[in-house]
């Protein structure tokens, strides 16, 4: 236990020992007295509990002035959380209405809006790249802005964005070496990306794997990618360079990163489902320890201890004091 004003506990400590000093001087004076009319009753200190139990509540009083703080693990949300959004021209679909993007960019505002301030958060764009629009902190009003500013272009990287948002995490670029691993990152298991995409666009097996590669380079270093895909497997038609191309949600390609890092995929076929997306998701609980105020407990324990003192003084001597 520590005090947050422990230069308070000086004139309590003072108070009590003026109260002890007055409670003995009171005893030996009754004593005196007692003796001279010739009376002898052994024991005379323990017949003035109700004194005695004032000056415990004084004390205690005292402890409490001084603001005790007890340290306690305390489980919270906490950590860092990157907003992975897909901007690639497929999210420019209006099978979610208004379109992809649009229905994903509200998802995101309203799961950032939705965190405890422990929380950091930041925000990565990626089409066939990715770009850390916004890097992790508390600024709610920043990574709301990143999330307002991203617009439809190019394809989908879904590696490229895994790997951007390690980066973020870690603040060092990390990229997928030649044979297809990726460096040792630490270990950061209070992190968590969250990917909003519809995963269409992989293109080849060999993007497959780049993309099962960096969930796994996610994974070793404790951190949970949480999917959410945009969109309908029905899908629709985008028109891209002037040709009509046919997109759909690849739920395998998403359920597929989520499993490998111990995470999980979210469907949201429609506007209403991403409006859940925040209650969804499950951050993880860190422990730590916070500093709880004692305050409270000790007066109530003071109070009790005061009122007993008085109800025994006042039975023994039918007066207060």
């Amino acid at each position: 236990m520590s005090l947050s004003s422990p230069l308070l506990l000086v004139p309590g400590i003072l108070a009590v020992a003026v109260l002890v000093a007055a409670v003995v001087v009171s005893a030996r004076r009754r004593s005196a007295a007692l003796a001279a009319a010739g009376v002898a009753l052994p024991g005379g200190r323990r017949r003035q509990p109700g004194r005695w139990f004032t000056v415990a509540g004084v004390a205690v009083l005292a402890v409490a002035l001084a603001g005790p703080l007890a340290s306690l693990p305390v489980g919270r949300q906490a950590g860092t959380v990157i907003l992975a959004m897909d901007v690639s021209n497929s999210m420019g679909a209006t099978d979610v209405a208004p379109t992809r993007l649009a229905a994903a960019q509200d998802a995101a505002r309203r799961f950032i809006d939705a965190q405890p301030a422990t929380v950091d958060i930041g925000v990565v764009g990626f089409d066939q790249g990715a770009l850390a629009t916004s890097l992790p902190g508390p600024d709610r009003a920043t990574a709301v802005a990143a999330v307002d500013n991203l617009r439809v272009a190019g394809g989908t990287s879904l590696t490229a964005a895994i790997l951007a948002s390690l980066s973020a995490i870690t603040g060092r670029t990390v990229a997928l070496s030649r044979d297809g691993t990726v460096p040792d990152l630490g270990f950061w298991p209070s992190a968590t990306i969250v990917v909003f995409s519809d995963g269409g666009g992989q293109g080849d097996a060999a993007a497959a794997d780049a993309t099962v590669a960096a969930a796994t380079a996610a994974q070793n270093a404790g951190i949970h990618i949480e999917t959410v895909g945009v969109g309908t497997t029905a899908g629709t038609t985008v028109e891209v360079g002037g040709y009509q191309v046919h997109t759909a949600l690849d739920q395998e390609a998403l359920t597929t990163i989520a499993t490998t890092t111990g995470g999980s995929y979210h469907p949201a076929a429609d506007a209403a489902q991403l409006d859940g997306v925040a209650s969804t998701i499950d951050l993880r609980l860190t422990v730590a320890d916070e500093d709880v105020p004692l305050a409270g407990a000790f007066t109530a324990v003071a109070l009790l201890l005061l009122g007993v003192g008085a109800v025994l003084t006042v039975a023994r001597t039918g007066r207060l004091v």
